[in-house]
């Protein structure tokens, strides 16, 4: 008994192994050719604000600490709302209503000049960091099953060790760390049009129909043996 070819199913591909429809793949390119433009955008905007930094360090943690001074004055607004809020039970309404004026305080004090609102946003960064840093140390040294445990260890400490210098030497560090900042910047921007360009070959790729990569390539026709 023979079987004709067409039953035999050599010649015919399996579902979802053929040739990829057009209109995905078409769509596959208006999507890439989306994603490195905006990928490029942002890339050379990350870049434009670390220039920036270097050039005015000066300029920049005025403009830094007036952002802190609203982020503190929003925050505060809000929390004297929830002090007031049907949700929130009775005990825990006097911690909401006086961390939300001490906040609006707070965020008061960064308006008054410069120097009070660079010297509010290094404490700030400082204690953070310094709380973290000790209460991921203490995690560390109690927990010795821990995976990575000497990593978060050292990190702890690394952190506490920073706190305690933007403590104590509030405006040098925030200097220092608005020129690490700009640095940082300029690298991620740099690595973002890079990534834009590589996306931007692969969109011309699909929009004329090319292989993404290497492929080994397979004739139309079935293997004589089958």
């Amino acid at each position: 008994m023979t079987s004709s070819p067409n039953s035999s199913g050599a010649g015919d591909s399996p579902s979802g192994t053929g040739p990829p429809d057009a209109s995905a793949t078409g769509l596959l390119g208006v999507v890439a050719n989306l994603g490195w433009q905006l990928l490029l955008t942002t890339g050379l905007a990350t870049i434009a604000l670390g220039v920036v930094i270097f050039a005015w360090p000066g300029e920049t943690l005025r403009v830094v600490g007036v952002l802190f001074g609203v982020y503190l004055l929003v925050t505060g607004v809000f929390q004297l709302a929830a002090a007031f809020g049907t949700h929130v039970p009775g005990h825990l309404r006097a911690l909401h209503f006086f961390t939300g004026a001490f906040s609006v305080l707070l965020g008061l004090l960064c308006f008054r000049g410069t120097l009070e609102s660079l010297l509010l946003l290094a404490l700030w960064i400082g204690f953070s960091w310094l709380l973290r840093g000790v209460m991921t140390t203490a995690t560390a040294a109690s927990a010795e099953a821990m995976p990575a445990r000497g990593w978060m260890l050292f990190s702890g400490i690394i952190g506490m060790l920073a706190g305690i210098v933007l403590i104590v030497s509030p405006f040098t560090s925030i200097a220092a760390l608005t020129l690490v900042a700009g640095a940082m910047a300029v690298v991620l921007g740099v690595i973002e049009v890079f990534h834009a360009i590589r996306l931007r070959l692969e969109a011309g790729r699909l929009a004329s129909g090319a292989p993404a990569g290497r492929r080994p390539s397979f004739g139309s026709h079935p293997h004589p043996q089958h």
